[in-house]
């Protein structure tokens, strides 16, 4: 690591403000170019003590990167992950501020709410069901509290600042039908989501990797190096199988899971 402890937490204060400001800030790594992907998770790890701090308590994760195409695009090999917290949680057919987002998109994903503790250096997709109580159609707000392109020097962020950054999420809804883990198979759960009543993506679960519930073993076994555990009663966000879509004020989503449900989000 390269960043100092302090200097980390300097930084999860500029993304907070960031936030609650809905300003977006420029690139962390513009001021610290050397910063490494270990680095990102710090300054992610000071955030969240930071609004812990404030009085929030922490419900879960969220993976993102897990499409080859997202990862391509990162120039990035592994997935990416975030904290949940309760003040994330927003509930479904209600309706949200756009402006009280930075540059804000929402992807299609299913969430799986743990019903056992999880970890271990070698997961599979069945110990992930083993360990799942249901799994639930979702959708994630995320927004860039750092600019995605600067507008003054053009400079792309990188993987180093989305990780930074919680790895974009803002936020999590939850609606439709909550399933068991081994009542259907997730790998061909599918979605359509509308914008206006305009379909703007499709997608199958199978885009996350393979399985939604691969990530989640990543997940795991990633805290397990360090000596954490993926808890009980936990939302894990698996990873979206549609590209990001623009929110816009005015704009009305209705999300189709078909057998598992439906589900709005309206922005004003």
């Amino acid at each position: 690591m390269s960043l100092a402890p302090e200097t980390a937490a300097a930084e999860a204060v500029r993304l907070d403000a960031a936030e609650r400001s809905a300003t977006q800030m420029r690139q962390t790594t513009e001021d610290h170019p050397d910063m490494t992907i270990d680095d990102a998770y710090a300054v992610q790890a000071a955030w969240l003590e930071l609004r812990l701090a404030r009085g929030e308590h922490m419900i879960g994760h969220k993976i993102g990167l897990t499409s080859r195409a997202m990862q391509s695009a990162m120039q990035i090999t592994t997935p990416d992950s975030g904290f949940l917290t309760n003040a994330m949680v927003f509930e479904p057919d209600t309706t949200l501020v756009a402006a009280d987002f930075c540059d804000p998109k929402i992807e299609v994903e299913l969430c799986f709410v743990l019903a056992d503790d999880l970890a271990g250096a070698d997961l599979d997709v069945e110990q992930v069901l083993d360990a799942t109580e249901y799994v639930v159609p979702a959708v994630e707000l995320i927004a860039a509290r750092s600019f995605r392109r600067d507008p003054t020097t053009q400079r792309t962020r990188t993987v180093v600042d989305t990780i930074s950054d919680n790895a974009a999420n803002a936020g999590i809804i939850c609606g439709g039908r909550r399933v068991a883990p081994r009542d259907i198979d997730l790998r061909w759960v599918g979605a359509l989501a509308y914008r206006n009543d305009v379909i703007e993506e499709t997608g199958v679960a199978a885009g996350v990797l393979d399985h939604p519930a691969r990530g989640i073993a990543w997940l795991a076994q990633r805290y397990h190096e360090q000596g954490l555990t993926l808890e009980a009663g936990q939302s894990i966000l698996a990873g979206s199988f549609t590209r990001p879509i623009d929110i816009r004020a005015g704009d009305d989503f209705r999300f189709d899971y078909g057998d598992l449900g439906s589900f709005g989000l309206r922005f004003r």
